[in-house]
């Protein structure tokens, strides 16, 4: 078996493979083709004849994608010409043969039994493969499925360079955005902090604590900063990057990563009262929900 050209990249969960061998007298091909799935789950198409080859061929693929559903069709053919056997029934050859003549002897009929007719006859021919050589036909069709499965990859991974383009591309759009609402969110504290500070001293009664007064308008400006939304949501960006770096499988740790994004964006909105930042909080919720429907088809 081959190991392939393969490389450790991103990858997608969608793609196909197919692989053929022909060799000591067998032809075997094998044809994968997976689409996405939260884990590896593997569906075969076998003949029954070769329906021992089951287990072998998922612990195989198993080494060779970690994630998505595959569908995994294998075909086998002998192509030797000894490969049928044929028998004959020669006691029930015989009493179609003295049927045929007891009714040409009641009824008068003909009697065009011949030897070609009651070869047609039910059971008298009995055609069948001989034996396969299991261990054979197991390493054959090892070699066919390592085959699909470097073809299968190769196309995975070519999936998963336009997937980390796109993933990047929204990633950058989501730091954008972030430094806006970063750049207003000073700006919205100070405006709040004003305006409720001047419709408090309009109210003011002789008596009023006006120090305390202050100290609950600095607590309530307090709850509606955003300042760790958004520190929290840089470190996430900056994580998410480094997942979009690393090798094998990332797909469940960056499915995490833009819950917990997603999370940040939710808390950013709630708390910060201010039109423009809603519009980048929309801005913001869009791009990453872009960036977890990509995340759903990495490997």
């Amino acid at each position: 078996m081959t190991n392939g050209s393969v490389n450790e990249t991103m990858r997608s969960m969608t793609g196909c493979g197919y692989g053929k061998i022909q060799k000591d007298g067998w032809e075997i091909t094998a044809e994968i083709r997976t689409v996405n799935h939260r884990f590896l789950d593997i569906g075969m198409r076998l003949p029954r004849s070769i329906g021992f080859l089951e287990q072998s061929v998922r612990a195989h693929l198993a080494k060779k994608i970690h994630r998505g559903h595959a569908d995994v069709f294998l075909t086998v053919r002998n192509l030797e010409e000894s490969a049928m056997s044929a028998e004959a029934d020669y006691g029930l050859a015989a009493c179609y043969s003295d049927i045929a003549k007891e009714l040409n002897l009641r009824t008068g009929a003909d009697n065009d039994m011949s030897v070609s007719r009651l070869m047609q006859m039910d059971g008298v021919i009995t055609v069948q493969e001989r034996e396969m050589d299991r261990d054979k036909v197991t390493e054959l069709c090892g070699e066919a499925l390592e085959l699909a499965a470097d073809q299968l990859i190769v196309m995975r991974e070519k999936e998963g360079i336009h997937l980390a383009e796109d993933l990047r591309f929204h990633l950058g759009e989501i730091a954008r955005v972030r430094r806006l609402i970063l750049n207003r969110a000073p700006v919205v504290v100070d405006e709040y902090r004003n305006k409720l500070d001047a419709r408090l001293k309009s109210m003011l009664t002789e008596g009023v604590d006006l120090q305390r007064l202050a100290q609950e308008v600095a607590i309530i400006a307090d709850r509606c900063a955003i300042d760790e939304e958004l520190s929290r949501l840089e470190s996430h960006i900056r994580q998410m990057e480094g997942y979009l770096e690393e090798k094998g499988e990332i797909g469940k740790k960056m499915d995490f990563l833009i819950q917990e994004m997603n999370r940040e964006a939710n808390t950013i909105g709630s708390k910060a009262s201010d039109a423009e930042i809603a519009r980048y909080v929309v801005e913001l919720k869009s791009e990453i929900e872009k960036m977890r429907e990509q995340i759903q088809n990495v490997e």
